[in-house]
């Protein structure tokens, strides 16, 4: 059996239906995910700084931008967010990716967004482009784009594994691609891919910082050729990466025969 499949097997023997036992199934991985989310776009993101906020929400001894401690903060109140979605099997919609979108941003966008109209939760009011291929849709079309990608999302064959992975990386991949918000869009993009994965019975995963490099230029064959491969390969080797320890494993063995 392939690492992926046995790790993807452990997750469904879990057999997790409500909030809390998806919580505590992801304990310790949530604090791993928003600080990895956060540092691949803000350098002074720390694992401890993390951890205090989650564990304790605050800092000691904190003497660094204040706007990375919203952002840290942040993150909880998104995940947060995540637990109930899962609890009411919310479906990926417009205004779930708006609501996170304001639990990941707010307290955070700088003057010169705020005073053009932008807003946390809010669809991007102007042009911006990101990358070497300047990828982004205009500000008109964002709304319509973002419906019809979650519109494929919903009619997408979903039967097996390769089925929602699949999917999930074409979410990421194509959301990226249309870039709806003026910030925050690889944070949104990488909690609502695995807020995906989560709906249909598969492990999150955490893209790690260190690895931020073949996470861009995965997405770079995605923009450039529309060629998907590389983010699957890339995203089931940080899956593997995540997940494959005797810790997990092992838990996830005992949950099944309980």
């Amino acid at each position: 059996m392939e690492k992926y499949d046995e790790i993807v097997l452990a997750w469904k023997n879990q057999k997790l239906r409500s909030a809390a036992e998806l919580e505590a199934a992801l304990n310790g991985y949530v604090i791993q995910f928003a600080y990895h989310s956060g540092k691949i776009e803000n350098p002074q993101i720390t694992y401890n700084d993390t951890r205090e906020i989650f564990d304790h929400d605050g800092v000691t001894n904190y003497t660094g931008d204040v706007r990375t401690i919203f952002e840290i903060r942040n993150a909880k109140d998104a995940a947060h967010l995540i637990f109930d979605a899962f609890d009411h099997r919310e479906p990926i919609t417009t205004d779930l990716l708006l609501r996170l979108h304001y639990e990941l941003t707010k307290n955070t966008y700088d003057a010169r967004r705020w005073q053009v109209g932008e807003r946390p939760g809010m669809i991007k009011q102007h042009d911006y482009v990101t990358g070497r291929y300047e990828v982004g849709c205009a500000p008109e079309d964002a709304a319509a784009e973002l419906g019809t990608l979650l519109e494929e999302i919903r009619q997408a064959p979903l039967h097996t594994n390769t089925h929602v992975f699949t999917a999930a990386a074409y979410f990421h991949a194509r959301f990226e691609n249309i870039h709806p918000f003026s910030d925050g869009n690889g944070r949104i993009g990488r909690l609502a891919m695995n807020y995906f994965l989560l709906l249909y019975d598969h492990p999150p995963v955490v893209i790690h910082e260190e690895d931020k490099n073949l996470y861009y230029q995965s997405l770079e064959a995605y923009d450039t050729n529309e060629e998907l491969v590389p983010l699957k390969l890339f995203l089931k080797a940080e899956l593997v990466k995540t997940w494959d320890h005797p810790r997990f494993l092992r838990h996830a063995h005992d949950a099944a025969v309980r």
